[in-house]
């Protein structure tokens, strides 16, 4: 008995639904014949029940259901030992806790779906671990003696002895007009433990939006002002759950900053994040999850930052020699076809002149440049520094106010337009959207297996859009960007809400897609990772936000990206082993010669 498979089964109670079948896994299932109650379900009952006692992990139940709503899975050997949470049966389960260290960032890293916020509500005592017994929950007593001789001993101690106050940043920003009233000002002001209201404004600019009220700000303002409402309380553990998303680069280098800047001797800061660059700013060390999505997820020990964002690139954990995903992700910048100069007269050029356009007080200046099919320019600048209105321009939804040298007409372009903020108004499915804005590509097999297969849009197509997930949202809105006929696809921020498995995925879909189909692609990002990967020419915008902007032409990555990151005065190096772009700390050796040298981005070492 000792040597048989753990496995787990996982009920969708979302996907269950036993008044609309005929039970088909209790019926199919070999054990239940013999006349065990291994599958259990009556048409009153809202879900089906699986012993995973008596499970023979035949799946033939997996097979039979027609809502897809099963899955049984075999762990890894020695987990069952490790179980920390569970929170119900066939439901999710996670495995073992990361080890916060005081005085140090932890990082968190790890697919949507895999513990990582539940592991956040353990740490911060707002969910108390029932080590897998949901029936009959342990006490604290009990728990204790189980984390004995690890630092979570200590650390467990401390919260409940010392009565450690513990802090989240959601998630889901966007959530909080809906639980705060009032004024930025107002609500730091109630808040302000550290008398640090003034430092904290400046430094995460929230100044200009001071007397607004929360329910009016954008996401990017939102973000920070979580950042400030965190950061200015008196606390022992801080967590910030994915504290970059909708920031611009410069913000979210200030967030790392002011997140560092809570840690004390004896203070906690975990932190989770998908944006692997900004992670291996912030983290003095990182522990990984991996598992399966809404199935189970399992903490690795801690590792150094370089160490562990390596791992989990790699899908493979050499202390535990176990692989947990079939094929590693690398970031070797391959070389567009338009490095071989034979090639260059099958591209299609385009031109665009010297245009400018005032909105209200600001002030945006185009200058001319020229971009070819089958390339992907990707524009760098802070926000508010007038990317949107560019792309608006070229898609003719808004006339420049003056055009300079008027030998270069502006092309009429077709072009389809992922915006940045998706609301899902759609009142059917997904496959029903799909549907009716897209149908042609949908259908189309070259289409599926480049687009739809990899962003696992399958997966979603009975769902109902309105209750889709903030990344699953994200992808649907890709694929129907991609899937409309279009000479330019204007993609802004695909990767916001998307894990930094996702991220990649998507990268290399836009890509694949572009160059396939012969079209042009402008995308606006802010994550390094991915900006890198995707571009073959980038556009860096310069001047002050929201007031006069200039948007360069288009450049060369090393130039463009150089250009860009010596106004935010940060270089960067390549991971030998990965080719990922790594920031260098402030002021180290390599950021100082690196400086000397003007070389703030390092294609190859």
């Amino acid at each position: 008995m000792a040597d048989r498979l753990t496995r787990i089964a996982i009920v969708s109670s979302d996907r269950c639904k036993p008044k609309k079948c005929r039970q088909e896994c209790k019926k199919s299932c070999p054990v239940v014949k013999t006349g065990k109650l291994c599958i259990e379900v009556t048409p009153a009952s809202k879900i089906a029940f699986i012993s995973e006692e008596l499970c023979i992990g035949c799946g033939i139940c997996v097979k039979k259901c027609p809502f897809e709503a099963i899955q049984i899975i075999n762990l890894p050997k020695d987990l069952d030992k490790d179980t920390t949470h569970r929170y119900g049966p066939n439901t999710f389960k996670l495995h073992r806790l990361p080890v916060p260290r005081p005085g140090q960032v932890l990082g968190l890293v790890g697919t949507n779906g895999i513990g990582k916020s539940t592991a956040l509500k353990v740490l911060a005592g707002k969910l108390k671990p029932n080590l897998g017994r949901f029936n009959n929950p342990p006490d604290w007593q009990e728990i204790l003696t189980y984390f004995r001789g690890s630092e979570l001993q200590n650390y467990f101690t401390r919260i409940l002895e010392d009565n450690l106050k513990a802090i989240i940043k959601p998630q889901y920003v966007d959530h909080i007009p809906k639980a705060v009233q009032g004024n930025v000002g107002q609500v730091l002001d109630q808040k302000d433990e550290r008398e640090m209201k003034a430092e904290l404004c400046l430094d995460l600019e929230l100044n200009q939006v001071i007397d607004r009220n929360v329910g009016d700000l954008s996401g990017g303002e939102l973000q920070r002002f979580a950042i400030a409402v965190v950061a200015i309380q008196n606390a022992e553990i801080y967590m910030f759950d994915e504290p970059s998303s909708y920031l611009d680069v410069k913000q979210r280098l200030k967030a790392a900053q002011v997140i560092r800047s809570l840690l004390r001797p004896n203070s906690y800061v975990i932190v989770v994040e998908h944006d692997l660059s900004v992670l291996d700013y912030l983290s003095d060390f990182i522990c990984c999850l991996y598992g399966k999505p809404g199935a189970y997820g399992v903490v690795t020990l801690p590792f150094s930052v370089r160490e562990g964002i390596n791992i989990f690139l790699a899908g493979f954990v050499p202390t535990e020699n176990l692989r947990f995903r079939d094929e590693s992700l690398t970031f070797k910048v391959a070389e567009t076809p338009q490095e071989n100069a034979e090639e260059v007269q099958t591209y299609a050029r385009y031109r665009y002149p010297t245009m400018s356009k005032c909105q209200g007080n600001f002030k945006l200046r185009v200058i001319e440049g020229e971009f070819t099919d089958s390339q992907i320019i990707v524009m760098l600048g802070e926000n508010g520094t007038g990317k949107t209105t560019f792309i608006r321009m070229l898609a003719g939804l808004l006339k420049p106010d003056e055009v300079e040298g008027s030998d270069v007409e502006i092309p009429e372009f077709n072009v389809s337009y992922k915006p940045q903020k998706i609301s899902p108004k759609f009142q059917s499915t997904v496959r029903h959207l799909l549907h009716q804005k897209i149908r042609d590509s949908y259908m189309h097999p070259q289409f599926v297996s480049d687009v739809m297969k990899p962003l696992l849009i399958e997966q979603l197509m009975d769902q109902e859009v309105v209750n889709l997930s903030g990344g699953e949202l994200q992808r649907v809105a890709l694929c129907l960007c991609l899937g409309k006929p279009a000479d330019i696809y204007l993609i802004d921020e695909p990767s916001a809400y998307l894990d930094s498995e996702q991220r990649i995925v998507a990268s290399k879909v836009i890509k694949r897609f572009i160059l396939h189909a012969k079209k042009t692609a402008f995308v606006v990002e802010h994550d390094f990772i991915m900006a890198t990967y995707l571009a073959d020419r980038v556009i860096v915008y310069e001047g002050k936000p929201s007031i006069d902007c200039t948007a360069n032409a288009p450049q060369s990555l090393l130039t463009g990206m150089n250009l860009f990151l010596s106004h935010l005065d940060i270089t960067f190096r390549r991971d030998p082993t990965n080719y990922r772009p790594r920031i260098n700390k402030l002021d180290s050796t390599k950021d100082r010669e690196q400086k000397a040298a003007g070389s703030y981005y390092y294609l190859d070492d």
